[in-house]
């Protein structure tokens, strides 16, 4: 038994732990929903990954993503979690593509390399349901992530079918783009209960690509936390 996945398989059991080191995730979007998620898979013994995110850190990150502190300021996203899942677990594969995801970019990145399980926390409703439509296609598992931002209540977090959830524009707009397939019935995300706060968005300026919106430390973290137990569990079959 390894010392680092010691108390993991005291609960999970040593089968469980080979299989997690068998798996290969793909994580689109390394933010703050995204980079938790890579933390716990990490902690959890997942031995292979790559991890997919154009963005660096910058100071408003901080309130929130566990990937941003201040000597990180201005480095990619995706190559911090990488640097920083290696130094809690030096065994893993970690592949890093610094670089935002688009529709026409997603066959291409699926097409790269055989992923057991794709996390998706894009936040680009083309790219995120082009991402969905083909990992259905190829029959990989996938678990995505909806609005976490304007909200306060993390006991209103659930995973629920798309074609369930409420109170949220990311999942009305992507349920809209999927509309006439039978993938809004069978994809399993996060989400909240919890009405947004419509105080708590400012809209979109002149050159920007979306508007800003409030979030606080914890949600985002529950989001992620949710998506690795998700992961872990039906790897597991626990």
């Amino acid at each position: 038994m390894s010392e680092t996945t010691s108390r993991t398989e005291l609960l999970l059991g040593k089968d469980s732990i080979a299989r997690l080191a068998e798996q290969n995730i793909l994580v689109i979007g390394v933010g703050g929903v995204g980079g938790y998620a890579v933390e716990m898979l990490g902690r959890a013994g997942i031995g292979h990954m790559t991890l997919v995110d154009g963005d660096n850190v910058e100071p408003s990150n901080l309130n929130r993503q566990i990937a941003a502190l201040t000597t990180t300021i201005g480095c990619n996203k995706a190559q911090v979690m990488a640097e920083r899942i290696k130094q809690i677990n030096p065994g893993i594969d970690v592949r890093v593509i610094p670089q935002f995801i688009t529709e026409e970019d997603v066959c291409r990145l699926l097409d790269s390399r055989k992923f057991t399980f794709i996390v998706d926390a894009i936040d680009s409703v083309g790219a995120k349901c082009r991402l969905i439509t083909e990992a259905f296609a190829r029959e990989i598992p996938i678990i995505s992530s909806m609005g976490a931002g304007a909200r306060t209540k993390a006991s209103e977090i659930h995973i629920e079918k798309l074609s369930r959830t409420h109170h949220d524009g990311l999942s009305k707009a992507v349920r809209k783009r999927l509309a006439g397939t039978k993938i809004p019935d069978r994809l399993d995300v996060v989400f909240s209960n919890e009405q947004a706060d419509p105080e708590a968005v400012l809209p979109r300026l002149e050159g920007s690509a979306k508007g800003t919106v409030g979030t606080v430390s914890w949600i985002p973290a529950m989001f992620g936390c949710h998506i690795a137990q998700y992961v872990v569990l039906k790897i597991t079959g626990k």
